[in-house]
């Protein structure tokens, strides 16, 4: 098969939840919770993809929230808190991809859903959620039409999960994929796109719908013109400076990109 064989997706901000907004208010909800302690939206979102412990570590490591948590506690942030934090997490997080603003698919992807399967497309997936919360938004994304043929949780695999290439390759497995360059991972956050390309597939990124734009759909679907334009140039250069073979706006731009894949392959190229 001289093409694309296999598609692998991120979830939220990717395939559903347009804005990737149920785990990043998760995070501001638990670090209030288990230590009163804040942190805004944005910061929240900073090493969003990593599997979750690892995403709350790397918080708590930013110079400007460990200082405020050093003024506050009189030491750095411990793997123990960590822990604790995490812990309060997951149940919140498991009620939050219930929802369904949460588990809706993101404009468009339908379209592309069916693109992939009428031309024999594998759809893989994989996530930052560790795996109580992916049996939870699988559920819920199930009743609202997505149903993908393999999907790969955060803390499923011992090597670990992103920037490394392991729950990428797990879908290549299970999926039986025979070559990794004729793979996609489409991610739309950056530790998403190093595990794509750590793995040695084509990697495409997502501009507008997810982590690094920061929109909901509402404001997505209100903004001007600039705005978007701002939003795009923005995650654009940071996608493009991760090396992604490719930035688009969302998902629903997908199938020009498997047609222009499908035409490298056959030219004899690789990732």
């Amino acid at each position: 098969m001289n093409k694309v064989q296999a598609v692998i997706f991120d979830w939220a901000g990717t395939t559903v939840d347009f804005g990737s907004f149920a785990p990043t208010t998760i995070f501001v909800e638990a670090f209030k919770q288990a230590f009163d302690f804040e942190i805004s939206l944005n910061e929240a979102r900073g090493p969003m993809g990593m599997g979750k412990w690892d995403h709350i570590r790397t918080l708590g490591n930013d110079p400007v929230i460990s200082e405020r948590w050093t003024e506050r506690f009189g030491m750095p942030m411990t793997d123990a808190q960590v822990t604790e934090i995490y812990n309060t997490f997951m149940p919140l997080q498991i009620e939050k991809v219930k929802q369904p603003e949460h588990a809706s698919l993101i404009p468009g992807a339908k379209h592309t859903l069916e693109f992939l399967r009428e031309n024999e497309i594998k759809v893989g997936s994989c996530s930052g959620y560790p795996r109580p919360v992916m049996d939870a938004l699988v559920v819920a994304a199930n009743q609202m039409g997505y149903q993908p043929d393999c999907v790969v949780a955060s803390d499923d695999l011992e090597a670990g999960s992103r920037p490394g290439p392991w729950m990428a390759l797990q879908n290549v497995i299970e999926l039986g994929i025979n070559n990794v360059a004729h793979c996609v991972k489409v991610d739309d956050a950056i530790p998403g796109i190093d595990e794509g390309l750590n793995a040695g597939m084509w990697t495409v990124g997502l501009a507008l719908s997810g982590n690094e734009a920061g929109f909901t759909l509402d404001e997505f679907l209100q903004a001007s013109e600039d705005e978007i334009s701002q939003a795009r140039e923005r995650a654009g250069n940071k996608m493009r400076a991760a090396n992604a073979h490719y930035v688009i706006d969302t998902i629903a731009d997908l199938p020009s990109v498997i047609t222009d894949i499908n035409r490298r392959i056959a030219d004899g190229e690789r990732p």
